[in-house]
């Protein structure tokens, strides 16, 4: 990949050449001063400059590319509940944070439900997503997933699989059960987050796009500079993610990139679709390194994974995605692949978003570890509580203990190697 402090345009996806719009805000030029700076357009940045401006705040928004450049423009689509690592954050917490959590599990996805409601986003959402089980041991899972849903009384619809039943309704003979969730689902993710972008700039977030940031000086009123003009403000919001190098004391080795690889078919027959997926779900298996797959709105098979194991870009990506692709469904194996695409996601060792302050005005929160679409906005709104100085959601996130990889700017392609090697064994025992 190129340098990331160069301008440039969306890769060549599926997504990129399916955008309603071909954004075109201004670079930042001279001087601004607003209450609070967000650096970084993607879901994050987005969902956070949108949330502030909602409260009344006024918000300057910088991308060194454009709107959804990164990971939230590139990723596999799939709006699934959750945010990585709760598990942990509940046991060092405590009992009394259980109720709090199961509730965070859910807003991310409340507020798409909202916001493309409210703002009229035409993103392709669709509701559905299935947890596919590979080995009888990922089964217990599955059904904890029920069991915990009984016991709170989850008001959405949500079904336990057999092996038959899966079989029928991902027509492909890899699983042995199944687990779906009709509040979890799938959606454009550029057209999301091109459409919240739209909504934010309404409602008066003056948005800066090829305006890669230089600097950050520190002081009652940061500023952010770029190399043709500067924001200054009451408080700055770091949102680059995996794509981020600034505050090398303070976030350096928190947050590692690892690649996640996308191909997309040509548009599948009604037929071909009937036998495969005729519910429009979601999908992805149960393993620690997931495939995962859907169709699209025009019914491409969009089939992706996360991260070789030599820590390296593949040659290829057609190459290395689609014998994944035909291992689960074989009789795509005439298909004509269209679109291959790739890029970065952020990896946190304990899985736990790493989210702090800096000096007291300026926040970050990076590091969905591949489930961003709905984290990124349950997060973004924590993270907008945390500047207006309501700290109990953020404390939560912020007071958590993270480990750090030394030499990862240095040495990342062989670490990402070790790590996936270790998930990879997993795997297969």
């Amino acid at each position: 990949m190129k340098a990331i402090n160069q301008r440039q345009e969306h890769t060549g996806s599926y997504y990129a050449a399916t955008a309603n719009e071909q954004t075109n805000y201004p670079v930042l030029k001279g001087s601004k001063s607003v209450d609070i700076c967000v650096v970084g357009a993607g879901f994050t940045g987005v969902s956070t400059a949108l949330d502030l401006a909602e409260r009344g705040y006024s918000v300057a928004l910088i991308e060194a590319n454009r709107v959804g450049w990164g990971a939230s423009g590139r990723n596999g689509g799939h709006m699934i509940s959750g945010i990585s690592g709760q598990e942990k954050i509940e046991k060092k917490r405590g009992n009394g944070t259980a109720d709090m959590m199961w509730d965070l599990k859910w807003r991310g996805n409340d507020i798409i439900y909202d916001r493309v409601e409210k703002y009229g986003i035409d993103c392709d959402l669709k509701s559905g997503f299935v947890e596919a089980a590979l080995k009888p041991r990922q089964l217990a899972d599955l059904e904890s997933y029920a069991a915990e849903r009984e016991r709170r009384n989850f008001p959405y619809k949500y079904e336990l699989w057999g092996k038959d039943k899966t079989r029928e309704m991902l027509g492909s003979d890899s699983y042995i059960g199944g687990f779906v969730c009709y509040r979890d689902g799938h959606l454009h993710p550029l057209n999301l987050c091109l459409g919240e972008a739209r909504a934010a700039h309404g409602l008066g977030v003056q948005i800066f796009e090829q305006s890669p940031v230089t600097k950050i000086e520190h002081g009652k009123r940061p500023k952010v500079k770029t190399a043709s003009g500067y924001v200054q403000a009451d408080s700055v919001v770091l949102a680059g993610n995996a794509y981020s190098l600034f505050e090398p004391k303070h976030l350096s080795n928190l947050v590692f990139p690892a690649g996640s690889y996308v191909i997309a078919t040509e548009p599948l027959s009604a037929e071909m679709v009937a036998e495969i997926n005729p519910l429009d779900l979601s999908a992805c298996d149960s393993n620690e390194v997931v495939d995962y797959f859907r169709l699209s709105a025009d019914k491409r098979m969009l089939f992706g994974g996360t991260c070789n194991y030599s820590g390296r870009e593949p040659a290829s990506i057609k190459a290395y995605i689609q014998p994944k692709m035909l291992k689960v469904y074989p009789q795509l194996k005439n298909m004509r692949i269209d679109y291959e695409w790739g890029g970065m996601i952020g990896i946190v060792l304990n899985r736990i978003p790493a989210v702090g302050r800096i000096n007291d005005n300026v926040f970050y929160c990076q590091g969905y570890s591949g489930h961003g679409v709905s984290a990124a906005h349950v997060m973004s709104e924590i993270i907008s509580d945390g500047v207006v100085g309501t700290m109990e959601k953020f404390d939560l996130f912020a007071g958590m203990e993270h480990f750090r990889l030394p030499g990862t700017q240095w040495f990342g392609n062989q670490i990402i190697a070790l790590g996936m090697l270790y998930y990879k064994m997993k795997d297969k025992l």
